[in-house]
Order: structure tokens, then sequence, then C-alpha cells
């Protein structure tokens, strides 16, 4: 049940017919893992605070840094050299007090993936990197969770979301985030952040986004990006969306499926 206080905190969503009571109460109940606290995890963990989620999980095993500054909104200058699970749960406690924060300042990966993402409801992933990202869809795969993936470069940005654990009206099952992207880019093919740089306020637009997202997924609000990628375009400030399918080349859907186990071992 909703307190007088969160019934006035969260007026403006129960006022809309797709939200409601109801709506506000499944974001209080809801368990959401946020991988990052970066770029793209600071918009996203404020809208989801704000939004009041119940329990947020946030994995990051890096410190605040002052080049971090310019776009990891949910830091500040006092929290530098700060652990960034422990900065942005202290802006967090401040922006609403009812949410409860789990904190694992360490860096996800095969010996955890699975127990963390099975203990929450729904993973949004902001991690800047492809071994992650296939990682944590892999896992999410496994689990059963779904999963709200987003990544950004200079000026452009993109988001997901994938539910391959389930089949859409006519029987075929999602896709899975390898259906979308087949083959894991080469170690250094791409430039990372720190070596190409990134507009701030692109994080925020994309991370605002995926928090978007997890509430419709939380609520059942509107459509989701399933089987679709929403690509933006900050130099043209231009959207355009492009759907994609189950491919029977991804080795989760093949004839013979891997197990977690054997994704772990080729990774």
């Amino acid at each position: 049940m909703l307190t007088p206080a969160e019934l006035e905190r969260y007026a403006r969503h129960i006022v809309m017919q797709e939200i409601g009571g109801p709506g506000q109460q499944k974001l209080k109940a809801a368990r959401v893992l946020v991988i990052g606290a970066g770029g793209l995890g600071a918009p996203l963990l404020q809208y989801l605070a704000a939004a009041g989620v119940g329990t947020i999980g946030i994995i990051d095993d890096d410190c605040v840094d002052l080049s971090n500054l310019q776009r990891q909104v949910i830091h500040d200058t006092g929290q530098l050299g700060e652990p960034k699970v422990a900065s942005a749960a202290e802006a967090i406690a401040r922006l609403n007090p009812n949410v409860k924060v789990n904190l694992y300042p360490t860096r996800i990966g095969g010996h955890n993936a699975m127990q963390l993402i099975s203990n929450y409801d729904l993973v949004a992933d902001g991690s800047d990197n492809f071994a992650t990202r296939y990682l944590v869809s892999d896992a999410c795969f496994f689990a059963q969770r779904p999963l709200i993936t987003a990544a950004v470069g200079q000026f452009d940005g993109s988001i997901t979301t994938l539910r391959p654990f389930e089949r859409d009206s006519e029987g075929n099952p999602h896709p899975t985030y390898r259906c979308l992207f087949p083959d894991r880019p080469r170690d250094g093919l791409l430039p990372t952040c720190t070596e190409a740089g990134v507009l701030g306020a692109l994080t925020g637009i994309i991370g605002s986004m995926q928090a978007m997202e997890v509430i419709k997924e939380i609520t059942g609000a509107g459509e989701g990006l399933v089987g679709r990628l929403m690509m933006f375009d900050a130099r043209a400030f231009r959207m355009e969306t492009i759907r994609y399918k189950r491919s029977r080349k991804n080795p989760l859907h093949g004839d013979t499926p891997k197990t977690w186990a054997n994704m772990l071992e080729e990774a």
C-alpha cells in the first residue's frame, strides 16, 4: 500500500490513466538492477528513484573521478574518490528516502552475473563495453529477466528492450542481443569514451530513455522496444527505429542451444 506521503509524492503518476495507483504500487514492489553508475546510469538511477522503484541494485567497481562530472550528474565534486555505488546511493537517499538501495562495489562477471541478476525483476545495462553487454544479455536470457540495454558514442546513442524468453503474438520467440549483434567487436576496434569523448548531455537523453523503458516494463504502460532498436543522432537531433528478429544463427536459439556454462567457456 502507498502511504499518504507517497500518494502526494507520486500524485502526477497516479492521475495518469496508464499508471494510476496500481502502476505506482507495481513500481514500489519492483526490484531493478542497474549495471553501471556512470553516464547512462546516473540519469537512469535518478529517474527510477524519483519514480518510486522500491528496490534498486547498483553494480559498479569504479570511484568518482573529476573527468566523470561532465556527464555523470548523480555524483558531485564533494564525492571525488568515493566509490560510485556509495555516491549514487547518497544522491538517491536525498532524492527519495523510500527507495531501498543495494550496493555491489564490484565488476559483474561470469562468477556473479547469474546470482545478481536472478535476485531482481528487471535489469538495465548502462555499461561501456561490449564484453559486459554480451555477458549481461546472456545472463538475462538464462535467468529469464527482461533487459533494457543502451549504449552511447560521441554524438549517437541506441536503446532496445530484450525479452527473448517470451514469444510474440504469433508464437515466435523474441530476439536476443546476439540476434541484433551476432559478432562481438574485437578489442580495440572501437574507441572508448576515454579515447573518443562523449557529449555529456547525450548520456542524459539516452539514460532517461532507459528509465522510461524500465517504468513502462514494470507498469505495462505503452509499447516497449522489444524487437526494435531506437537510434538517436544528436548532431541532427534525429531518431529512427529499426526492427530486428530472432536469428537461427544465434547460439542461444540454434538446433543445439548453448548453456550458460557453454557461453562462459567461449567468452
